[in-house]
């Protein structure tokens, strides 16, 4: 990790902060890619914090496009970063539904993938906690497309792998991750 770390905006350099010293692991980790990493983001220590969830709302409010209505993606990563940055927004009087994709289709009630209030031609922001390949984050704009929703932003508190920006441009959905492995101190794909 570098010292050195890039100036950002205030809400950004909080959320830095606050991931650094909560999400943070250090040693040696397999990650689910099967790389070998000197380091790990659990960004769920931050998501799943009061303080932390503020600091991640503030920072993705100030992304979301004005006319995005529902945010959600792939369950467990999305969950608490569409949830929490939904409840804050109703707080400072922006609407915005949430919701999860579920890993499987689902054969019995409120069938299919989608759970939560995510409604046909809706304007969808997708969200995860950290992204490093990306696949997770592309599958749950296909089921959002397949459900009738129109993914109109992907972001999420760290990209970790710096390939998910090229995977958004290619199906032409503007990629804004809070924070990039390199704001950490760290290169992608290390």
């Amino acid at each position: 990790m570098s010292t050195n770390l890039p100036a950002l905006d205030p809400a950004r350099a909080a959320l830095r902060q606050h991931v650094l010293a909560h999400s943070l692991k250090t040693g040696d980790f397999t990650l689910k890619s099967g790389a070998k990493s000197t380091w790990f983001l659990d960004t769920k220590q931050t998501a799943c914090r009061p303080d932390g969830i503020v600091l991640v709302a503030d920072v993705a409010l100030s992304l979301l496009p004005a006319d995005a209505t529902a945010i959600g993606g792939l369950t467990m990563g999305a969950d608490p970063v569409a949830f929490g940055i939904a409840a804050v927004a109703a707080t400072r009087g922006r609407e915005l539904r949430s919701f999860s994709v579920r890993k499987e289709s689902k054969d019995h009630g409120v069938t299919g993938r989608v759970a939560g209030a995510l409604q046909p031609g809706d304007r969808v922001v997708i969200t995860e906690d950290t992204v490093t390949r990306g696949t997770s984050i592309m599958e749950a704009v296909d089921v959002v497309e397949g459900f009738g929703a129109i993914p109109v932003l992907i972001t999420v508190i760290v990209d970790r792998g710096g390939t998910c920006g090229a995977m958004a441009a290619e199906r032409g959905i503007p990629f804004v991750p809070m924070l990039t492995a390199p704001d950490l101190g760290f290169g992608y794909g290390t």
